[in-house]
């Protein structure tokens, strides 16, 4: 099967997360952008709660437990990224400031108005962006944050060639009004949004795949389903330099009214 037409869905999970393990980042971000977003967050205390929804490996969590005050609980799907999450928080000395438990962000096990602060960066996707703020909004106190990073369209039409891709990829693509329509929708007071930088792609996200695209492909020789999917995103990646000036990722933080 042509990489191209091959959706991302069609791929193990358990590859994908393998693959997705040795990066210090599952998704599109720097740590620079992680600070700029909590710079919205107001009203945090060594007493606050915290979630870090589909956290991985805890790449942004690390930045947020050096920086915000309070407790972290990073939540995510698959144990090898949990394991490998509270690993680092170990190894930096940080595990009285944040915990991973395995988890699934849409039977998540907080109290309602237990939390100060939603965090999910590069992973709302997995449940949708307008189900997740209206289904997590349940569990953060009045007044408490939600801060998600979403794949946006920054123009109302693009090329088919890349509509095509991300709408088999993600269907509830959107621009980045009608994102902040469906935050104000679900309950929140739209507080900043802002579009990440190009180097949380090309930098944090892809230049690090080239190695791990290489060591994946020595350890499984043979196996067309690896191939196809590291051909799958080096395909993504060419998509980006080539169609970057009409989506990205954005950050979207809002105030639970």
């Amino acid at each position: 099967m042509d990489h191209e037409n091959k959706s991302i869905h069609e791929f193990d999970f358990q590859l994908i997360c393998e693959y997705f393990s040795h990066l210090e980042r599952q998704g599109p971000g720097s740590p620079d952008v992680t600070l700029k977003a909590l710079s919205f967050v107001d009203n945090l205390t060594e007493h606050a709660a915290i979630a870090d929804i589909g956290c991985g490996t805890g790449g942004q969590t690390i930045v947020l437990a050096q920086h915000a005050p309070g407790m972290i609980t990073g939540i995510d799907l698959f144990p090898l990224f949990i394991d490998l999450f509270n690993r680092n928080a170990r190894s930096l000395n940080l595990q009285e400031k944040m915990k991973g438990v395995v988890g699934s962000m849409d039977n998540l096990s907080f109290h309602e108005e237990e939390l100060d602060l939603i965090w999910s960066e590069g992973a709302i996707y997995n449940i949708g962006f307008e189900k997740g703020l209206n289904e997590w909004r349940k569990f953060l106190k009045t007044g408490g944050y939600i801060a998600v990073t979403e794949a946006s369209w920054f123009t109302e039409k693009r090329p088919v060639e890349i509509e095509d891709f991300w709408m088999d990829a993600y269907p509830e693509m959107d621009t980045i009004p009608n994102k902040v329509a469906q935050m104000q929708g679900a309950g929140y007071i739209p507080v900043a949004t802002f579009i990440l930088s190009e180097n949380c792609w090309t930098e944090y996200f892809y230049a690090p795949q080239k190695a791990v695209q290489k060591a994946f492909l020595e350890k499984y020789a043979g196996n067309k389903t690896a191939e196809q999917f590291v051909a799958y995103q080096r395909h993504e990646t060419q998509l980006y330099f080539k169609y970057k000036a009409y989506y990205g990722y954005v950050f979207y933080i809002g105030r639970k009214i």
